[in-house]
């Protein structure tokens, strides 16, 4: 039998290597979404596709420092976290959707029935009794996101629950964000020993009960970080939360210093929802104001970042002594140096509103929680504190992004 000539088979390659390059653009037009990547442990892992709303890795953010990586798709952490119970698969297709449209990467942290949890594993006092199973699964599945970033050294972690919304303009969020914490937490240029914060970075006896606001449009020149966009002195960012105080004046562990600025992605004031009494931004700031301060009585972990130091802070504090009340009250503590046993004493910044809103989608309310009962009736979709929400606007967004849906419309 003869064999084909070396130029017979050159020819036949070329036609081979150009059906499969067919093949592959087609099969990429079918499934534009790149897949699941299952892994044994805990996390899983889910890559948003580059052609979709929002920054890429090779987008620039208007600072040639590292705020850069704020517009990446990690939003400048080394990993995002969601916390989600596998068999909340319509939380895991909404979280999945928005965030491929923002260009996000996450992995899955997965969610635990607290009922499984045995009390051999929940450390415990001598008279702490059990607490109830859903507030023990919430506890197990975010210490279980704490130790995977302390089993894989990371550097820093955003975490974040299944059921959170955002705002198309969250890395512009973010960037404002990092710049107030920078202010607050990075020593001043000019007196490196010193900060723009006299009360950073723990009140003494005779420090002021407040401080003068900074603003966002002349903040000081403070050194610049070398590890993280958002400064290098902070333990925990909490970006996504139901209510927060700004620090009382009577704390001696909390600094008083703020962060004030005024941007058109916050709702008026009238639309501005919390579960705090009262709401201290309402009361004391004009309408689109925004405000980055340290964090006093948060509520709900809907959105936390987490350093590798403070990650295993937060696995010794919150994972190995007493488990006696739930995860949102023990982060409190672990910001506030409270709670009993003390949780230490810990640099924690927040913002109000919060970057990241509780999403409702249009369903039964018994549906909204599997920790808390929400009573019954049906419920309308809605995201609080979010003008341009994503997971509102999904359809939109699908179709191009140009006709966006804003919540809170201004009103005279």
């Amino acid at each position: 039998m003869r064999r084909p000539s070396s130029l017979t088979a050159l020819i036949a390659g070329v036609i081979l290597s150009i059906l499969l390059i067919s093949f592959w653009a087609k099969r990429q037009a079918w499934f534009p979404a790149t897949a699941y990547l299952h892994e044994p442990s805990a996390a899983h892992s889910y890559k948003a596709p580059s052609t979709s709303l929002g920054a890429t890795d090779s987008a620039v953010s208007p600072d040639p420092d590292l705020t850069r990586d704020i517009y990446n798709s990690t939003l400048g952490f080394e990993k995002i976290f969601v916390v989600s119970l596998p068999s909340r698969t319509d939380r895991r297709d909404s979280i999945i959707l928005a965030a491929a449209l923002s260009n996000i990467e996450f992995e899955f942290i997965d969610g635990v029935d607290g009922s499984l949890i045995p009390d051999t594993v929940i450390p415990s006092g001598p008279k702490q009794g059990r607490l109830p199973d859903a507030p023990l699964g919430c506890w197990r599945a975010h210490m279980n996101a704490i130790q995977e970033t302390v089993r894989r050294n990371l550097g820093s972690v955003l975490i974040l629950e299944d059921d959170v919304d955002w705002d198309v303009r969250i890395r512009d969020q973010l960037r404002d964000f990092a710049l107030s914490s920078r202010a607050l937490t990075q020593p001043l240029a000019s007196t490196p020993k010193s900060y723009a914060d006299k009360t950073f970075p723990r009140p003494s006896d005779n420090s002021p009960v407040a401080v003068p606001d900074i603003h966002l449009n002349d903040l000081p020149a403070t050194i610049a970080p070398q590890k993280s966009p958002y400064g290098d002195n902070w333990d925990l960012f909490w970006l996504g939360h139901c209510g927060m105080h700004f620090p009382f004046t009577e704390s001696k562990a909390i600094p008083k210093g703020r962060v004030v600025y005024t941007e058109e992605t916050v709702p008026q004031t009238q639309h501005l929802w919390t579960l705090s009494d009262p709401n201290d931004i309402k009361e004391q700031y004009p309408n689109h104001t925004r405000v980055v301060h340290h964090a006093q009585d948060g509520i709900c972990s809907g959105g936390y970042a987490v350093t590798q130091k403070s990650a295993r802070n937060v696995l010794y504090e919150l994972g190995l002594k007493d488990m006696n009340a739930a995860y949102d009250i023990l982060l409190r503590w672990f910001c506030e140096n409270g709670g009993e046993p003390s949780r230490g004493h810990h640099h924690c910044l927040t913002v109000q509103p919060p970057l990241f809103g509780i999403h409702l989608p249009a369903q039964p309310k018994s549906h909204n929680s599997d920790i808390s009962d929400h009573g019954e009736g049906f419920q309308e979709k809605k995201t609080e504190n979010v003008r341009y929400s994503v997971k509102m606007n999904i359809q939109a967004l699908l179709k191009g992004g140009t006709d966006l849906v804003d919540q809170f419309p201004d009103v005279d």
